[in-house]
């Protein structure tokens, strides 16, 4: 199974616009993304806007966290209600991962350490133990993902379990009807980044249709 359209390094170069390894990136979306049946111009357009969004180009293979106490209660007010709620996790990535994630997605408690552990890791950034043992499961008919995830955060992992995620969730469906709202709600679990998302994927669109 190949492209159904010309895709072609240059294109990539473009799009992924402050990224220096385009010609690396670009030999294994070439090999994996037909695979996944990810071979159209509307599919490889979603999946290059969404994950590009995910992981400012492909330059960012794990999520970060290093947030404000400011920028804490207002992004997860839910977790940080006050400012004051906040103060203590200020700039403090690990805890901040095992607050927000704890008791959820599969992970243990905040104790735990698992929502540090099981953070948002790849171009799609896959979260969660119970994501991480899905995506392991599937690549590689194993757990071994659990005992060291650091395989997603290489190239090849990053793409392929983006790629486990797009398929197991059904975005080519969605990427098919250019529902940039729904896929979103997929990959984020709402709509934060919409507007950049749509952005990215309008001009994907353009650099592939060139």
């Amino acid at each position: 199974m190949s492209f159904d359209f010309e895709f072609a390094k240059e294109d990539l170069d473009q799009i992924l616009t402050n990224n220096t390894e385009g010609g690396s990136w670009f030999d294994l979306l070439n090999t994996i993304l037909p695979d996944f049946e990810i071979n159209t111009l509307p599919r490889v357009a979603g999946f290059l806007a969404q994950c590009g969004h995910e992981s400012n180009n492909f330059t960012i293979l794990h999520e970060n966290l290093n947030y404000s106490a400011e920028r804490l209660h207002e992004v997860f007010p839910r977790h940080f209600p006050t400012l004051a709620a906040a103060e203590p996790y200020n700039r403090q990535p690990e805890r901040i991962a095992n607050k927000i994630y704890g008791g959820r997605m599969g992970n243990g408690n905040e104790s735990s350490g698992d929502g540090y552990k099981f953070r948002g890791r790849g171009i799609l950034q896959i979260t969660g133990r119970d994501n991480y043992k899905a995506c392991s499961l599937y690549l590689f008919g194993d757990e071994r993902l659990l005992d060291d995830p650091s395989y997603l955060e290489t190239k090849e992992g990053a793409v392929r379990s983006a790629c486990w995620f797009w398929n197991t969730h059904r975005l080519n469906n969605l990427a098919d009807e250019g529902n940039i709202k729904e896929m979103t709600q997929k990959i984020n679990g709402g709509s934060l980044g919409l507007d950049d998302r749509k952005a990215r994927y309008k001009y994907t669109v353009s650099v592939l249709e060139a």
